[in-house]
């Protein structure tokens, strides 16, 4: 019997650091990453939406990434600059849910759609006669289209578990409302919460990252066993080295994150890990792919040459 058991209307973000002088340098470091994410996206995905030459399903797959990008750090990164500048945030309740659905939903959004670009790209080098017809337009919408609604699902199954749990402590440490530093402060059972995270919230992860490594696997031994020359190797490499990159950036992270059955027990680690792939890589991944590839050169040359 709670007596003096008050529901939590509203948290208070903590934030990344009480030093004060450090407050003002990530708040400049955070706002040209976060500038340069919608700025990079943004123009990835007028490109691809604009250019004919660009119509092609890989291309499709990268503008359905931008725009994630753009959506997910716009969850986390506007209301954790206003926190560096202002000190704590408050969030009511249902902000806080909305960050956590959002942050979930597009976070596994986005592991999904890696594992259809990784499949992409095999069809592409490994099955390229059949390319045209395996991945057919409504082949790629189904894809992506899977990947949305997969983790539109999944974070509102979270975001429903989460909001039946009492709160008694409303201090987060964190600059958003994600899962784990939210169960920290329940003080109802959190042992439902725990297990759909460490059950299905790790089995899409691993998931998708399973069907991304055997992709690779066979694109690397198929470079090795059937194309010959060492130029026609990195040509066709070449065309999945950007994707393999972002890869790397966005699964080390979340791994590292979800992987290890949480005990529940959040620390600063997690905080700074949570960081590189909501803030840092959405802003590198235009990056990537722009410098690492003739196609979106061509046509933003083509689109910056009749604006001039």
């Amino acid at each position: 019997a709670m007596l003096n058991h008050t529901e939590v209307k509203e948290f208070l973000l903590l934030g990344l650091t009480n030093i004060q002088g450090l407050q003002h340098f990530l708040f400049i470091s955070f706002l040209v990453l976060y500038s340069a994410t919608l700025v990079g996206n943004g123009v990835i995905l007028t490109l691809v939406m604009s250019e004919p030459q660009l119509h092609t399903p890989m291309y499709f797959f990268l503008g359905n990434l931008s725009c994630l990008d753009i959506f997910y750090t716009t969850v986390t990164v506007p209301k954790m600059l206003t926190g560096f500048l202002f000190g704590h945030q408050s969030i009511s309740f249902g902000g806080c849910l909305a960050q956590l659905h959002f942050f979930h939903f597009l976070g596994s959004t986005e592991a999904l759609l890696l594992a259809g670009m990784a499949y992409d790209r095999y069809v592409a080098i490994c099955h390229p006669l059949h390319y045209a017809l395996i991945m057919s337009p409504w082949a790629c919408l189904l894809l992506a289209g899977g990947s949305w609604a997969t983790g539109f699902v999944h974070a509102t199954v979270h975001s429903v578990m989460t909001s039946r749990l009492s709160f008694c402590h409303n201090h987060i440490h964190h600059f958003f409302c994600d899962i784990k530093p939210l169960l920290d402060l329940a003080c109802s059972s959190t042992s439902p919460n725990m297990t759909l995270l460490n059950v299905v919230t790790t089995s899409i992860v691993l998931g998708a990252f399973i069907l991304i490594v055997p992709s690779y696997l066979y694109i690397i031994s198929f470079l090795f066993h059937k194309v010959q020359s060492q130029e026609g190797r990195w040509k066709l490499f070449s065309t999945c080295a950007s994707h393999l990159i972002v890869v790397a950036l966005f699964y080390i992270p979340v791994l590292f994150n979800y992987t290890p059955p949480s005990s529940g027990n959040f620390t600063q680690r997690d905080v700074q890990v949570t960081l590189l792939y909501s803030a840092i890589t959405p802003a590198l991944n235009p990056l990537i792919y722009t410098l690492r590839n003739r196609e979106v050169k061509t046509a933003l040359k083509k689109t910056l040459g009749r604006k001039l």
